[in-house]
């Protein structure tokens, strides 16, 4: 399966936030939208970088309540790895294996952005996968003999 299907079936609505929104304010984004990371654009559209929850975490451990005021452009992850929609379920479960990472964006081959993948998408899809397969080989054997 193509990360393009997944796009399809869960939609292309990415929440974003700009680098000058404060963390306190990506906080409250992230439990509002019951998701785990926000991807950060400039004004053209451009994907600057992602904070999750993890970040958010690891800052506040680290620097207390004063990291509430960073800005997502001070504390957004800027290394991003992404995939393109032709990409496959394998490529992106692989990447985030690899990476230890638990969302990727996703890029047309204009560099735009047309979406974001979970590990929970990736991992979702594949069962779905192996389910119908398993339902595939079940006919064939029941038909064969």
């Amino acid at each position: 399966m193509l990360i393009e299907t997944i796009l399809r079936q869960k939609g292309r609505q990415v929440v974003t936030v700009a680098p000058h929104d404060c963390v306190a304010s990506i906080a409250r984004t992230l439990a509002q939208h019951r998701i785990g990371a926000v991807l950060v654009t400039e004004r053209d559209g451009t994907v600057s970088g992602i904070v999750s929850e993890r970040d958010i975490v690891r800052a506040l451990a680290g620097g207390g309540e004063a990291v509430l005021r960073m800005t997502a452009g001070q504390l957004m992850t800027r290394v991003l790895y992404t995939l393109r929609p032709e990409s496959d379920i394998q490529e992106g479960l692989q990447m985030m294996t690899d990476r230890r990472v638990r969302h990727l964006p996703v890029l047309d081959h204009n560099g735009r952005l047309c979406g974001i993948v979970s590990i929970g998408d990736l991992v979702k899809a594949r069962i779905a996968e192996a389910e119908q397969e398993a339902e595939e080989l079940k006919a064939y054997v029941a038909t064969a003999g």
